[in-house]
Parts: C-alpha cells; structure tokens; sequence
C-alpha cells in the first residue's frame, strides 16, 4: 500500500499534531532533524469557516514544512466540509487530517474529537463531507473507542476506510483513559492488517528505540512521535538510524543542546508578533530541553521565568560556566527535603509510639 502524498521513506515518521505544541517554528524545527511528514495543530472548523484571526494565523506554513497536512476538528458535516475547502483553496496543503482523537472536555462536550467515536454515523458523515470539498487527500486520527464498553479500534477504522479515509493513524487508548495507562500496540497490529490503507501508529513513543519497537511489533505503515519529541527534535534522526538498521546517533552535548533550543526560540520570537507572549508560551519548551540535565530544577525555575526570548542565551550561558553550581543547589535542596523528611518521620513516630528507640535514631540519621 503506498500513501497518498510524498512521505520520503519506506517509513515515515510523523510529527504530531498537538495543541500549542507543534506550530511552525517546531515543526520547521523537527522537519530539518528528520521528521518526514508534519502535522499543524488541530483547528476548529467553526473557527476556519468563519475565518477567524487567531485560528487562521495558525494555519501559516512555510515551504519547508512540507509535506504537511491540516488537521481540523468539528462534529457538523457542513462545517467541516467548508473548512475544508477553505483549507484547500488558499493553503494547499499536502492533505487534510480529521481529529476524531483529541479527548479534551472541551472539544468532546460538543461531539468534537473523539467525542464523535460515540456515533459512527456522523464520522462517516464527516469523512465524506470532507472528502466531497477537497481534492486533497483526506486521512483520520482517531482513538479505539470512547469508553472500554465501546472500544473497537477495528470497527471504528474500518467504517474510516469505507466513508474514503486515504490514511489512518491509531492512539491505541479510549476517550475515558485519556493519557493513562499503557497504549495497547496490538490494537495498531489488529487495524494494520484489517486495512488497505496506510496505518500509522501512535502512542506511548518516549525514545528512537520506542519507534522502532513499534514498527516491528505492529508492521504499522509509519509511526507518529509525539511527547517524545518535546525537548528532542533529534529523536527523528535517530528513530531513522534505527529503522535503517544504521548506528544511532547519541543525543548531542550539552551546549549543543542549547544550540538547538536557542535556534527554536529565534525561530519562535520571528514567527510571533508579541515577543512577550512568545517568549512566556515558549517557557514550556525551555524546561522540556533542560529536562534532566544537572540542576535541571534551579535551571528550569529561572527559564520558566523569563519574559523575553534574549535571557535566554545569558541564562544557558551561565549553566554552561556554573554547571556544578546548579548541581550543587539541587543536592542541597535534596537535602533539605530529606531532612524534612526525616524530621516529620521522626516527629510522627514519637507521637504515635509506631516505632522502635533504634529506628528513631535511624530516621535521625537519616535526616542529617
């Protein structure tokens, strides 16, 4: 089975499409360490057709984000079918992605997201307004079901093929367990070899070596990386190595690390009008890059604080001269935790008599 725009690779891996997540500068960013396909954000389709500035603004793309498709969102035929083609006249994209995944209250309380699950009906009824507004390829995301009672991820993809679905991609956990749990990979083996279409497999992806565990286990066309991208655009570049039986390439140092989270942020700070919002909304990807580094915790609390992408170089520059500092820090704020700890144990067991004289010394010990 082949898929119905240029992916690049045998198998492609996929950015994800997340809210606040994957905007331009990420997904240029991603683009250029391998990733083969991208996703936007997934957008309203009420939002879209009734042009609003904000949902539109987010539909930019440069053209080295392609191949990229459009992900939107909405339970009404109509609408989407209008966004649809509002989509394909002015952005073109390489194809156009319906969200029947996203488990967020908000979204579902309108039957958006996998809230659609629910009838399958209607995402039969969307797939073919879609389809009837484009001449772009239109693919699915979707989960197994709404709930354990309803989970059917073969049924669910199956009746996708059918409305004319071009490609589907598996988060292979229901509405109800949102993000908990473990994703079931064999539900992605079930739908793969059920279809005729390219199934790509999502969920759980932490690691290259995640990647190519699930390509091997569910013969899944692609694989979509999504929080294991956060503060790791290269983890494309190795999933590729791997998946090409080549040696993957380590994570890069340190001050390449920041090499590459300050080439995000400029590339950031040039995408957003407002500096300021840019440089508190690009906050979360800053901890996401410091995340487990030496004093990841003193680091993280001054980037999380910064009100303008320009501190940030001088702050990385100081980790990079001070590292042991910031290390040193956190042992003692460790510390201090422990003999905290040690004190509230200690304190506990002399009121209630639950331990013995000999481990009252130990806790002691323990704390200091």
């Amino acid at each position: 089975m082949s898929f119905p725009y240029p992916v690049g690779h045998r198998v492609p891996l996929y950015l994800a499409p997340m809210a606040g997540v994957s905007e331009s500068p990420f997904r240029r960013l991603c683009r250029a360490f391998g990733a083969d396909v991208v996703v936007t954000e997934f957008l309203s389709a009420e939002g879209i057709r009734r042009e609003n500035a904000a949902t539109i603004a987010k539909l930019r793309f440069g053209a080295d984000e392609r191949p990229i498709g459009v992900q939107i969102f909405g339970a009404d035929p109509a609408a989407m079918g209008e966004a649809a083609a509002l989509v394909t006249e002015v952005f073109e994209p390489e194809f156009i992605d319906i969200n029947f995944g996203c488990p967020v209250k908000k979204v579902v309380k309108r039957n958006g997201g996998s809230g659609c699950l629910k009838d399958l009906g209607l995402v039969q009824a969307v797939i073919r307004a879609v389809a009837a507004h484009t001449h772009l390829p239109v693919t699915v995301k979707i989960r197994s079901g709404w709930s354990e009672e309803m989970r059917d991820p073969v049924t669910i993809a199956l009746r996708c093929q059918d409305a004319g679905a071009r490609a589907l991609t598996l988060h292979p956990r229901t509405r109800a367990q949102m993000y908990s749990g473990a994703a079931r990979w064999d539900e992605i083996a079930a739908v793969a070899q059920a279809l005729e279409i390219p199934v790509i497999g999502n969920g759980d992806i932490k690691t290259a070596a995640d990647a190519l565990r699930m390509w091997q286990a569910t013969g899944c066309a692609g694989v979509m990386i999504a929080r294991g991208s956060f503060g790791q655009p290269w983890v494309f570049g190795q999933a590729r190595a791997l998946l090409e039986g080549t040696p993957m390439p380590p994570a890069p140092p340190v001050a390449e690390r920041f090499a590459i989270a300050l080439r995000h942020a400029r590339m950031a700070a040039d995408y957003e009008p407002d500096r300021r919002g840019a440089a508190i909304e690009f906050r979360k990807h800053l901890g996401w890059y410091a995340k487990g580094l030496p004093g990841s915790a003193t680091l993280r609390q001054r980037l999380h604080a910064v009100e303008s992408l320009d501190e940030v170089e001088g702050i990385f520059g100081d980790y990079l001269a001070h590292a042991e500092r910031y290390a040193a820090a956190e042992r003692a704020a460790d510390d201090a935790d422990d003999r905290g700890a040690g004190a509230s144990l200690a304190g506990s067991a002399a009121g209630d008599g639950s331990l013995s004289g000999g481990a009252l010394v130990a806790a002691g010990h323990a704390g200091a």
